[in-house]
This record gives C-alpha cells, sequence and structure tokens, in this order.
C-alpha cells in the first residue's frame, strides 16, 4: 500500500508539472511557436525567466547583429585561436567572455583557465562579470546581464553584455541601428504562470550610441574649430608627401587619395621601410570589396609595425569618412613623424 501511494503521488507531481507546462504554453499572451518545455516551467513562487521570442530570432536586423558580434570577437581574439560559430553556445561557459574582456582591457583576470563544472563555469563568469560592471557601471550603463542569465544561455543578455563592451572599448564596427527583439516573460504568481511579450531595444542610432564615447581631438576640431582643420590636413599632406615623393606619388586630397587602401599600403612599406609583393593587394582596385582589402591589409601591417589596431573601419575610410581618414594618417604621423 505505502508503495502504490508513492507511486501515486510521483504520478500525480509529474501531472501537475505537465499540466503546469500545458498552462504556460497555453497561456493567451504567449506567442504562438514559442518553445517551453514542462519542466522548464517548474519556477519557484515569484520567479521570473524570460526567453527570446521565436520570430525575433529570425528577424533579418538581429541576425545581422548577432553576424556583426561574431565577426568582432573572431577578430579581437584570432591570436588565442578561438573561434566563435553560435553566441549562446560559445559564450555561456564563460571562457570567450573572459579572453574578450582581457584582449579589450589589457587586464589579466584570475580565473581558471578551463572549467568543466557547472560551479567552475559559474565562479569564472562571477569574476568576468564582476570585472565588466566595475568598468561600466561609473559610465552609466544598465546591467542587463547576470551570471544565471549567461549560464542559462539566455541570448538577449549575451548580446546586451557584448554590444556593451563593443560601444565602450570603441570597437572598429557597424553595430546595426535600432535592433529590437522580443521577449517572453514568465512569472510565477500565487501559483499560476504568467506570461507577456516585452519589446528589448538592443541598438540605438548609430549617434546615439557612439555618443557613449568620448570624443576626440578631430571630434571638437570638426565641430568648433573648423577653421584650424586646414593647418591639420596640410601637416598631414606635408608628412605623407615626404615618403609617398621617393615613389613619384604625391598626396593633394586626404579623403579621396587613401580611400582605396594604396597609399596607405606603400606608405606603411616605406615607413618601415620594406616592399609590400603587389600580389597582397589590389594595384587598381575596381570594387567596394577589393578596395576595403586594402584598408583592411594596410590596418594589418600597421599592427604588425606595432601600432595600436586602428578605431576606424575600413569601410568608413572607403567611404571618404573624413574623421576615420584623419585618425588612421594622425596616428602614422604621431608614430612616424621623425622617420627619414
Amino acid at each position: 500500500m505505502a508503495g502504490l501511494l508513492c507511486g501515486t503521488k510521483r504520478k500525480k507531481q509529474v501531472s501537475d508539472l505537465h499540466e503546469e507546462g500545458r498552462n504556460a504554453i497555453n497561456a493567451p499572451m504567449l506567442p504562438t511557436g514559442t518553445d517551453i518545455h514542462p519542466e522548464d516551467t517548474l519556477m519557484e513562487e515569484n520567479a521570473e525567466r524570460i526567453m527570446l521570442d521565436p520570430t525575433s530570432r529570425e528577424n533579418l536586423k538581429f541576425k545581422d547583429l548577432l553576424k556583426v558580434l561574431i565577426d568582432w570577437i573572431n577578430s579581437e581574439l584570432e591570436e588565442d585561436r578561438i573561434i566563435v560559430k553560435d553566441l549562446e553556445e560559445d559564450c555561456y561557459d564563460g571562457q570567450v567572455l573572459q579572453k574578450l574582456f582581457e584582449e579589450l582591457s589589457g587586464r589579466k583576470l584570475n580565473v581558471a583557465e578551463v572549467t568543466q563544472s557547472e560551479i567552475g563555469q559559474k565562479q569564472k563568469l562571477q569574476t568576468v562579470l564582476e570585472a565588466v560592471n566595475e568598468l561600466l557601471r561609473p559610465h552609466g550603463w544598465t546591467i542587463e546581464w547576470s551570471v544565471d542569465s549567461i549560464h542559462s544561455k539566455n541570448l538577449v543578455a549575451i548580446v546586451y553584455l557584448l554590444v556593451a563592451l563593443a560601444m565602450h572599448f570603441q570597437a572598429p564596427i557597424r553595430l546595426p541601428e535600432h535592433v529590437s527583439v522580443q521577449v517572453v516573460v514568465i512569472k510565477k504568481r500565487e501559483g499560476i504562470l504568467q506570461t507577456a511579450l516585452v519589446t528589448k531595444e538592443l541598438t540605438s542610432t548609430t549617434e546615439m550610441m557612439m555618443g557613449r564615447f568620448e570624443r576626440d581631438a578631430f571630434d571638437t576640431l570638426l565641430d568648433h574649430a573648423p577653421d584650424k582643420l586646414n593647418v591639420v590636413k596640410t601637416s598631414l599632406i606635408t608628412f605623407v608627401n615626404k615618403h609617398l615623393n621617393k615613389l613619384n606619388l604625391e598626396v593633394t586630397e586626404l579623403e579621396s587619395q587613401f580611400a582605396d587602401g594604396v597609399y596607405l599600403i606603400l606608405l606603411m612599406g616605406l615607413l618601415e621601410d620594406y616592399f609590400v609583393p603587389l600580389y597582397n593587394f589590389f594595384l587598381t582596385p575596381e570594387s567596394f570589396e577589393q578596395k576595403v582589402h586594402n584598408v583592411a591589409f594596410a590596418f594589418e601591417l600597421m599592427q604588425d609595425g606595432g601600432l595600436k589596431k586602428p578605431k576606424a573601419r575600413p569601410e568608413d575610410v572607403v567611404n571618404l569618412n573624413l574623421k576615420s581618414t584623419l585618425r588612421v594618417l594622425y596616428n602614422l604621423f604621431t608614430n612616424y613623424k621623425n622617420s627619414d
């Protein structure tokens, strides 16, 4: 009889669990297609869980944002031979986030390199997120992530974190504007699961996002002292021509003549005193992609020469963005102004 009662109790628990799951799945406010498993809905009273709405996962702008972030991480961690393919699967254990934060901040975190256990992974995440939050909070960031949300593979929390890091460290990427997603918020109140659909804004306009950054000398120059801009441009033109004249080349317009990357590559060869093989770049680029390839290759040469990775994007230089071109050339000027 005792065994029968225990068996009946277990069956009732399972039945209650599945009933709770069905209540959540069939809730009036729950979007169609949301995949909630009954075991996922066995929540404590007043607990809350957030899930990405499946329709948002297929949003093209959201997919574009994910791709930009993945490509950025892979670029930053190339020397560590780390390749990220899926943000949820590759970021939840803290390993990638640790390496990314260390690369961006230049700060080494005191954590175990490899952690297989859930406890170890959460401890690593705790250390990483404490360092991140300590860095971002003074700049007004709202913390939209936690150890539990990241470790449970909450994609929205992971993206919030990566966008914040990319913006804070002025990553040389262009984040898609106005990316919003809908999330399903599941709450348990008085034993009943309640659901609601909430919109989360992941990115705003480029101007507003860039507004979080400290404005540099070129922003001030262009906004408040345009009369002095010509003085700066003249100094940079004098500097580049001092070297390009050795190849019988001359620059008169900074924006346009560096936009295809050819002069940047040749200039780096002259500054570092080596010949750049012609098969490494397009000498007469025709397409936008070929020009971007050239500028990106010039950036690689700069890094090989010991310079920091330019904060400008190759695409911005190709698109004749004056501030981006000035930043790149001024970086060369400050490092090689005494070179013959």
